[in-house]
């Protein structure tokens, strides 16, 4: 496994990373707005994505999409070296629980999946693959 990593999903996504920026320091980087896509029409302005890093560590951010109850918005993230390790943590962790979306190509050009496990722990599976 590469990595493990929180993920926030924040309404007023903006201004929660300035927040922490200023509290923990570090740099944002990797930002991507809803904008121009359409799946996300109506939500422009908003973070689909954003990391605060911090030396080695990264703290993931979402501006949220829907309803989020309190104790939801936080999932790990596992970047994963190979397709075959994403592939086995996603089978693994979806056994009892359930994919929120299954394993797939995304447009950021990773093999992504959401999946919550039996014992009720969101994570964010990517697996960035190698550009042709």
């Amino acid at each position: 496994m590469k990595s493990a990593n929180p993920y926030l999903f924040i309404d007023g996504c903006e201004e929660a990373i300035a927040f922490y920026q200023d509290a923990l320091g570090g740099e944002v980087q990797n930002v991507q707005l809803a904008d121009g896509i359409e799946s996300f029409k109506g939500h422009e302005g908003k973070y689909l994505h954003a990391e605060l890093h911090l030396g080695d560590s990264v703290i993931h951010f979402s501006d949220v999409f829907g309803k989020v109850t309190k104790g939801d918005h936080v999932s790990v993230t596992l970047e994963c070296e190979s397709e075959e390790e994403i592939r086995r943590a996603y089978e693994a962790l979806k056994s009892g629980g359930q994919a929120s979306l299954e394993l797939q190509k995304t447009f950021w050009g990773a093999l992504h999946a959401n999946v919550t496990d039996k014992y009720g722990v969101k994570w964010l599976l990517n697996y960035q693959m190698p550009k042709s």
